[in-house]
């Protein structure tokens, strides 16, 4: 009780502080706060995605305990946590070289998918799901990966780069197995717009590679959207069947409208809401519900769906 009672009376005197100045310097204030939580929101925007994120929590945890043994009187545990603290910058740099690297990369490097599609990014998208479907028509094994906000540099192992334009023409060709065509066996790689490099070896999934009706594209699939925010496009060569991961999640047996909802409803959330709202003023003043095409809604993602996250 004493101990809230301190707590509550310190806060009061922070507050009664904070307010007791002059207006420009509670401006000043109040504005050196906003920037901060801005720095803060990029941040976890930056470290969103990759292994980093859950890192950079129990860092948080440790610090947090940290207080709470000093506050208490813990003096072992504190201690200890001091330590830890105390060098808490080198062990950031150690622990995060390689993410901090690619977020001061990533700076002022927009997204390859923004809140409203363009016509190109629609054309890339259909030319996928061409391709996907005639590799499934075909029985040809196929694994086309979307790099997003994370690059995916430190997590596979490369292939040979391409840089050429999306199209099913070259997407098909690519996987067409072949002797003369050591691409086929890997994974393509879609960044900025480009097909990046194919032939790419991919990190197999950790829990999800227990399930044995998935294949090596399947868990290589859910494992590099375990690690980072990449959504895959996989082609059974066995079932001819579509499935697509996301999030350490995978939707199975997708037909092309299927795929296509699934895609712009991961790619274009702002647009979604966007046209969720019409539909709702829509319904409001006709009485009537429009549909929403570009939405993975839950009989999607809640039938087909199996989680598989670590």
């Amino acid at each position: 009780m004493d101990l809230l009672m301190s707590l509550l009376g310190d806060g009061y005197d922070a507050v009664a502080g904070f307010f007791g100045r002059g207006g420009w310097e509670v401006v000043r204030d109040c504005v050196d706060i906003g920037l901060v939580a801005i720095l803060i929101y990029w941040g976890l925007v930056i470290l969103k995605g990759t292994r980093a994120m859950q890192m950079a929590f129990g860092l948080v945890l440790v610090f947090v305990g940290y207080l709470v043994a000093r506050r208490l009187g813990f003096f072992t545990i504190w201690s200890i946590l001091e330590s830890l603290v105390t060098y808490a910058v080198l062990v950031i740099v150690v622990i995060f070289q390689a993410d901090i690297r690619r977020a001061l990369m990533r700076v002022g490097r927009g997204p390859l998918f923004r809140g409203q599609r363009t016509a190109r990014e629609t054309t890339l998208i259909e030319e996928v799901i061409k391709a996907a479907q005639t590799l499934a028509q075909k029985r040809i094994g196929g694994l086309v990966v979307f790099e997003r906000g994370a690059e995916l540099d430190e997590f596979i192992d490369k292939g040979t780069v391409l840089d050429a334009e999306v199209t099913k023409e070259l997407l098909y060709t690519i996987f067409i197995p072949s002797f003369e065509n050591p691409m086929h066996d890997g994974a393509l790689i879609i960044r900025d717009g480009r097909v990046w490099q194919a032939g790419a070896v991919l990190p197999l999934a950790g829990s999800a590679g227990r399930d044995r009706t998935l294949g090596t594209r399947h868990r290589a699939a859910l494992g590099i959207t375990e690690e980072t925010d990449a959504v895959v496009i996989v082609v059974s060569e066995e079932r001819g069947a579509v499935s697509l991961c996301f999030h350490g999640n995978i939707v199975r047996n997708l037909d092309g409208p299927s795929l296509r909802d699934a895609l712009f409803g991961l790619f274009y959330r702002q647009e979604r809401k966007k046209k969720k709202s019409k539909a709702k003023k829509s319904k409001s003043m006709e009485g009537r519900t429009s549909l929403v095409p570009d939405e993975v809604d839950a009989s999607l993602t809640g039938a087909k769906a199996e989680e598989s996250s670590s």
